[in-house]
């Protein structure tokens, strides 16, 4: 009877949380109010500025600003009146993110392998994805629900299941939790991302070809050393290369459009980026 009425309480809280939609239409978990993801975003925001080393060059911040504002000025709904705080960190990590409330950070790495504005541009359009279809949320939701099944184990011990029936349940809640739950929802995040990133690429007027040049640059900064798909985080660099250039036909005239609307970013990358010839 404990059994029951904890994967009761377990499964109502699923089904009230699973009318959420991702922008793309995918369902989605969502347990938490946005205004509490929206705290710890600005805390942990806060958080890496106090620890990390912040990029005072004038030029290169007006320039990450530039591709930034050119994206948030066409976001969809309230996302693009938001005040979207933007930090430069002067350390080598090729990474970028934006975190629930609109707090954005790039690296100085991000910015020496991104060639160009447009380059820029899908990679904080990706990460700002993440915000717009509240990954976080689901990400911490998800864990959440995770660690819930996870405590009823002793649970499962005290009853009278046979082995096999409590074999598949711990495996559906523990080693099946991680491989087949927590990590599929992270790489579905990423293309998800990446296809929203694309869009907002499309409607700001940033050349869409070289979002899978940036993928290519990525994947040759990391020495074309990744880890299997299936238990990886991240889409294999390939993969994603494939799926972008498989959605920019279709976003082709939404691109042309917002061009001859105006929007025609010239966000001016510094000198300062480039990296010395070897």
């Amino acid at each position: 009877m404990q059994l029951k009425t904890v994967l009761l309480g377990i499964t109502a809280a699923v089904t009230l949380a699973s009318c959420a939609q991702s922008p793309t239409g995918r369902s989605q978990l969502q347990l938490y109010p946005s205004s509490e993801l929206n705290k710890m975003g600005a805390a942990s925001y806060e958080e890496m500025r106090k620890e990390g080393k912040i990029n005072q060059d004038e030029q290169v911040n007006a320039y990450v600003r530039c591709v930034t504002d050119a994206l948030v000025e066409t976001l969809p709904g309230d996302y693009a009146q938001m005040d979207w705080e933007v930090t430069v960190f002067d350390e080598p990590t090729v990474n970028a993110f934006a975190l629930p409330g609109g707090y954005i950070g790039v690296y100085n790495g991000l910015l020496e392998t991104a060639e160009n504005q447009h380059q820029l541009a899908a990679v904080i359009g990706h990460e700002i994805g993440h915000v717009i279809a509240e990954h976080s949320n689901e990400r911490i939701s998800s864990n959440m629900l995770v660690g819930l099944g996870l405590q009823i184990g002793g649970v499962i011990a005290s009853t009278q299941m046979d082995s096999d029936e409590a074999g598949l349940l711990m495996a559906a809640l523990g080693i099946g939790a991680q491989v087949g739950v927590l990590l599929p929802y992270s790489r579905t995040h990423e293309s998800e991302s990446d296809e929203l990133g694309l869009e907002y690429m499309a409607d700001a007027g940033f050349q869409l070809d070289q979002a899978p040049e940036l993928w290519r640059n990525m994947k040759a900064a990391s020495g074309g050393a990744a880890p299997p798909e299936l238990l990886s985080t991240h889409p294999n660099p390939d993969t994603r290369i494939q799926d972008l250039e498989a959605q920019i036909p279709s976003l082709q005239s939404r691109y042309q459009q917002a061009v001859a609307a105006g929007h025609t970013p010239n966000c001016q990358r510094p000198a300062s980026l480039d990296k010395p010839a070897e």
